[in-house]
């Protein structure tokens, strides 16, 4: 047997079902990051419970529903900071974050520099990008925790979910 044959794995339909569930869960953070969303109604959408979602979520994704929204904001927000006419506040508030100074140090955080830094670079290169390629190129990429602690940490977190609110 080969070595590709014997790692390989029939996903039962239970387990089918559920990343559909998944799934839905994770398209209603595309769609509505903007507004309040917590995991309590994330899971609700996954039909799970919110320890459960938590851990699946992660499990699948590589990363917290807090971690997703987040990115999903920050990519949002990058989109709008990259046009003259949307100030630093209006981006923020536009992605769902109601504390300028929590989105601006999320922001510095994900992207490596801050939201007016980012605004002011010179955007002109991706004017001509379609949009979908822009988002791309642009995505901003959740740091790995490399740490000792921090890959131990993720370890317990795929089997211990908390309880998140995901706001700003």
């Amino acid at each position: 047997m080969s070595a590709t044959h014997r790692y390989a794995r029939i996903v039962t339909p239970e387990e089918l079902a559920n990343l559909a569930h998944l799934r839905r869960a994770r398209d209603l953070i595309d769609r509505e990051y903007a507004r309040p969303l917590d995991v309590a109604a994330l899971a609700r959408a996954a039909l799970m419970s919110t320890a459960h979602f938590s851990r699946q979520f992660r499990a699948t994704y590589g990363e917290t529903p807090y971690a997703y929204l987040t990115t999903r904001r920050i990519e949002r927000a990058k989109a709008l900071l990259r046009h003259d006419d949307v100030s630093v506040t209006e981006a923020c508030l536009a992605v769902g974050c109601t504390s300028l100074g929590s989105f601006s140090a999320r922001f510095t955080e994900v992207v490596g520099e801050t939201p007016t830094s980012y605004r002011a670079r010179d955007h002109s290169t991706l004017a001509s990008v379609p949009g979908c390629l822009a988002r791309d190129l642009t995505r901003p990429a959740s740091k790995p925790n490399t740490s000792r602690k921090g890959v131990e940490q993720e370890g317990r977190n795929a089997r211990h979910a908390g309880s998140l609110v995901l706001g700003a």
